[in-house]
């Protein structure tokens, strides 16, 4: 159950007493009695030392406190001692959930009962009633979906949450989840049946009972969307401090939630929606039926004659579309209003009603924006998700996207001009002084952080004498052909030295699959592929496989944490910068060069700096691992730039001979 029980825990106004930071973080303190594993690390209370400073004074904070400082009770006993309603926020469940089952728990021995919530989107609860509408009338197709319909209509009975989570059987990407869970967009709120004893109601409810809220950055910046959206009632209560974890990834989340997406699927998902309730009710007019046809056919062509292309690409061509095609654009707009309009007639007749028509008017808002939108700081592309990613319908996904480029000023203004207290915190956050800037710049500049104070806590491990880097010097350029060939065959030297234990991470799947061909059948250990594998299963099953390797890309980069010698090698195949191609990346990077700025400094190497630092710090993760740090591209021994992310890196043992390697691990 995703909340702590308040039936015990203190009424708010009866001040309570806390040990001082240093009673509970100071060499003799509480910590060092209560946790088996104790050492004293200054940089822990210096953290919390600081984290309290900028809550007593009302001030925002960046600390970036590496690996093994202990971050997490740094801030959580300053928010703790403060009284206050403060926000905790997450770039990972995996943080979220150790957080709240495990850090708070733990300090709850020894503070006793705290007022704590954790809070996951809508999507990952239940909605009751959707589940009893599904049992009125079963549509389910297929022996699996049968089987998991039974096992959520028992656990529905039994469960307190209402979160998936518990369902541990249920695969990650069931699309019978995706009919019953609690998401916004079928959500008819307060004229809901269900809704006294609905899980999203009783979550909201224990989360104003609470003092310290754990979301994630996904919830936060949806939340704060919809505040600046100008809707009164967003998903978090009122508070003045929040504190950001793993906040290197803010600007990416924070950019999707301030954009704009419409695509064909959501013009189905609308249709069927209206259809399935409307049938339920037998309140389906013939003009209603005949609306929802003329919107499927007119979406659907609209749809078809959008630009072509592969993945993400820009539609800087907007205008010239409209002149060619405004006549489909027009028919879908129209088609909308069509509905619209149906629906009007029978709103007072059926409560849920209401949902559908603000639906579509959401829908015909965003439509219009994205195509005769004119804003220089928003990019419009389009998205196709290919063959794979094809609906029960048979329709390739296709997404018409208006995404901030510099969402800088917007977090200034409703962000930090508006809470007296932000505190940024990660391991990978600082940036050696480049040509363009200092250590923290490029995260203050990107997120528009300004009057800030600055910490940085070196990492409680010994670096130089745990883990050594190799660059080897004789590879050609990640950009030429004999690339692949050639890392390919000195990935297989080095596991060949380290005995597997290696991720082996990738900046593209295509590199991935190409080096992963080349070696899958030369290799003497296990090998796993992402992809082949839910991520959860696949670390699972690396940690309980002798010598394993795991070839793997992005989300493998961050957030994963193996201990021990199970992991003693991570090799990355080249400098992490973002696809230049890409429509977002690219127009940041005319936006900055625009402005007579440096993009490639500014910017491209910032990002690619702290993306490298994050999957580097795969490796060590406690005192006691070592092991081999591998960059197959020596393009950071040869370029200008290269200085800026050596400098950048903690203090690690570094060498370009293939036998420093050796002797690392006792061959020599």
């Amino acid at each position: 159950m995703p909340f702590t029980s308040n039936s015990e825990a203190p009424a708010r106004d009866k001040p309570r007493s806390f040990p001082t930071l240093y009673q509970f973080f100071g060499p003799k303190g509480l910590l060092s009695k209560a946790h088996p594993n104790y050492e004293f690390r200054r940089g822990q209370l210096q953290m919390a030392e600081a984290v309290e400073q900028a809550l007593q004074e009302r001030k925002h904070l960046i600390v970036e406190a590496g690996t093994g400082t202990g971050k997490t009770l740094a801030y959580l006993l300053p928010v703790i001692r403060s009284g206050e309603r403060v926000i905790i926020s997450t770039g990972t469940k995996t943080l979220q959930e150790q957080l709240f089952f495990k850090d708070i728990p733990f300090l709850e021995q020894h503070l006793g009962k705290l007022r704590v919530c954790y809070m996951k989107g809508r999507n990952n609860y239940l909605c009751r009633q959707k589940l009893y509408d599904l049992a009125a009338q079963p549509a389910l197709s297929g022996l699996v979906n049968i089987e998991h319909f039974q096992q959520i209509t028992e656990w529905e009975s039994a469960t307190q949450s209402g979160d998936r989570s518990e369902l541990k059987e249920l695969p990650e990407n069931s699309q019978l989840w995706q009919k019953l869970d609690a998401s916004t967009e079928r959500c008819t709120g307060q004229d809901c049946k269900q809704w006294d004893r609905c899980f999203v109601t009783e979550m909201r409810r224990r989360m104003l009972e609470s003092d310290i809220i754990i979301v994630n950055h996904h919830l936060f910046f949806a939340d704060l969307a919809i505040k600046q959206a100008g809707v009164p009632n967003g998903v978090l209560p009122e508070f003045t401090t929040v504190i950001f974890d793993e906040a290197h990834e803010l600007e990416d989340v924070a950019t999707s939630y301030f954009g704009v997406s419409v695509s064909n699927l959501r013009f189905e998902e609308l249709a069927r929606d209206i259809e399935t309730k409307l049938q339920q009710e037998k309140a389906m007019r013939p003009a209603l039926i005949q609306a929802l046809a003329r919107l499927r056919e007119r979406s659907s062509f609209f749809f078809s004659v959008l630009p072509k292309g592969q993945g993400r690409f820009a539609f800087t061509d907007r205008p010239e579309f409209l002149e060619e095609k405004g006549s489909e654009y027009d028919a879908v707009m129209q088609g909308l209003q069509w509905v619209y309009s149906e629906l009007q007639l029978i709103t007072e007749k059926i409560e849920e009603v209401a949902n559908f028509v603000r639906r579509t008017q959401e829908l015909k808002a965003q439509l219009e924006f994205i195509m005769q939108g004119n804003d220089k700081n928003i990019v419009y592309w389009i998205e196709h998700r290919g063959e794979a990613r094809r609906s029960r319908t048979g329709q390739v996904h296709i997404i018409l996207q208006a995404t901030p480029i510099d969402v800088s000023q917007i977090l200034k203004q409703a962000l930090f001009a508006d809470m007296d207290t932000v505190v940024l915190t990660s391991a990978t956050l600082a940036v050696a002084a480049s040509p363009e800037g200092g250590s923290f710049d490029y995260i203050r500049q990107r997120l528009g952080m300004e009057h800030t104070r600055e910490l940085v806590v070196p990492s409680h491990f010994d670096y130089s004498s745990q883990a050594i880097l190799y660059v080897p010097p004789d590879l050609p350029a990640p950009t030429e052909k004999a690339f692949v060939p050639e890392a390919a065959e000195k990935i297989r030297r080095l596991l060949a030295i380290t005995q597997g234990r290696a991720f082996c991470l990738f900046t593209s799947h295509k590199q991935m699959g190409q080096i992963h061909d080349l070696l899958a059948d030369q290799l003497d250990f296990p090998v796993l592929l992402q992809g082949s594998a839910p991520k959860n299963a696949l670390l699972e099953e690396f940690r309980l496989t002798p010598n394993a390797v795991l070839f793997a890309t992005g989300s493998f980069w961050q957030g994963v944490d193996v201990q021990g010698e199970q992991l003693s090698c991570v090799i990355i195949d080249r400098l992490p910068f973002a696809v230049p191609s890409d429509p977002v990346v690219a127009a940041r990077i005319q936006a900055i060069n625009d402005a007579d700025g440096n993009a490639f400094y500014e910017y491209q190497v910032p990002s690619a700096v702290i993306a490298l630092k994050q999957g580097f710090g795969r490796l060590i993760r406690s005192i006691k691992d070592r092991g081999l740090l591998v960059l197959l591209d020596n393009r950071v021994l040869k370029q200008r730039y290269g200085k800026v992310f050596l400098e950048s890196l903690p203090a690690y043992k570094k060498t370009r001979d293939l036998a420093d390697v050796e002797a690392f691990f006792g061959l020599r």
